[in-house]
């Protein structure tokens, strides 16, 4: 079976079983899942909700206005006690975990935006599931997403993830609304996001949207314009992680509208370079051969006032612009180390953030 990448999202209803508190017994089996994943060599990232529930449950569920402040310091209350209760559970699978707090602006910004993405991956080639939540302690309204199924988007994006899997109380996407309505019908397949589609989620106008259904068509959209395949499904239905991984018709499945390579590539072509780098005869025939990252000792000139984690312009000796990528140094840094060996860099630079100036994952070639 060929390894994915595979972004799980975890609702609160999931966690509570529609109850008020965390259900032990059901976030067990949803570990054990994500551990079989795991195991059979799946790359997966979870990202969760439940703090402000885990903090309740620890306040033992006092009455509280809803207020931004209130909801923060149950968070603050909640969000150890949530990764405690996964840790545990993960450990009986010998599954290693690691706890990310996010933010919007992690994600607007390109240096955090590049902080948080070599964490991440860091933490992926290490075989450690990250567990993901907003980081609600902290986050004012400016800089929040708000909802976890468009954060888990942001996430898939930003790993470039092959699935998205947004589980929750509901079966999937429905023709009409099933609590009221006896003839509606799962949908099995979106290839398309619509009005008709909006409208099913409850939008403008609409009197058949599901609880918590537009934030999820909203994760399903920006996912599928980053090239991501996303699943809406119940988090209730025994095994439902590895019926998806197996084809079965389940849930409702929403095509990506590009190819995840198609999003990069557009990306990359189109955002301008805040710099350029030359290099020699020899990195050029290694990048044009595809698979090879920009390493310093093959950089002749540095031109350009560039900050990490922006668009860089490659050139070849004779001119030609080849590729654009994400720089891992800023413009005076790089040019300190332009030529040199990768083992020399912590030694001019006094930090590292790894032997390549421009990773192969962040790098699109022009011709």
């Amino acid at each position: 079976m060929q390894s994915l990448r595979i972004v799980v999202k975890l609702g609160t209803s999931t966690l509570t079983n529609g109850t008020a508190r965390l259900n032990r017994q059901r976030m067990l089996e949803i570990a054990q899942q994500v551990a079989t994943l795991h195991q059979q060599g799946h790359e997966v990232i979870v990202v969760t909700s439940g703090a402000q529930a885990a903090g309740r449950e620890r306040l033992g569920f006092p009455e509280l206005e809803r207020s931004l402040p209130n909801k923060q310091m149950l968070a603050a209350v909640g969000q150890g006690r949530l990764m405690q209760i996964y840790s545990d559970l993960f450990d009986i699978f010998e599954v290693v975990v690691a706890q990310v707090l996010l933010t919007r602006g992690d994600l607007d910004n390109r240096t955090r935006y590049l902080n948080a993405r070599d964490t991440l991956l860091t933490l992926i080639d290490t075989r450690i599931v990250p567990i993901i939540n907003e980081n609600d302690t902290t986050a004012t309204e400016e800089i929040r997403v708000g909802d976890n199924d468009n954060l888990s988007a942001l996430v898939a994006n930003l790993l470039e993830a092959d699935l998205l899997i947004l589980l929750t109380d509901q079966p999937g996407l429905f023709t009409a609304d099933p609590r009221t309505n006896q003839n509606a019908s799962l949908i099995a397949q979106v290839t398309r996001i619509d009005q008709e589609t909006w409208a099913l989620a409850g939008g403008a106008g609409s009197q058949v949207g599901t609880g918590g259904m537009m934030t999820k068509i909203q994760a399903a959209q920006l996912a599928s314009r980053s090239g991501v395949t996303t699943f809406i499904a119940s988090g209730k239905e025994p095994d439902i992680l590895a019926r998806i991984m197996r084809g079965d018709s389940i849930g409702t499945r929403f095509e990506p509208m590009i190819t995840r390579l198609e999003s990069r590539k557009r990306w990359l072509v189109m955002d301008k370079p805040r710099g350029l780098v030359r290099v020699d005869a020899g990195a050029a025939k290694k990048l044009l051969s595809g698979g090879a990252s920009l390493l310093p000792v093959g950089i002749t000139t540095v031109e350009g006032d560039f900050v990490r984690g922006e668009t860089l312009a490659i050139y070849t000796p004779d001119g030609l612009e080849i590729a654009h990528g994400l720089t891992n140094y800023n413009g005076d840094d790089l040019s300190k180390i332009c030529g040199v060996k990768s083992n020399r860099i912590s030694e001019i630079l006094g930090y590292s953030y790894g032997d390549a100036v421009i990773h192969r994952n962040n790098m699109v070639l022009l011709g």
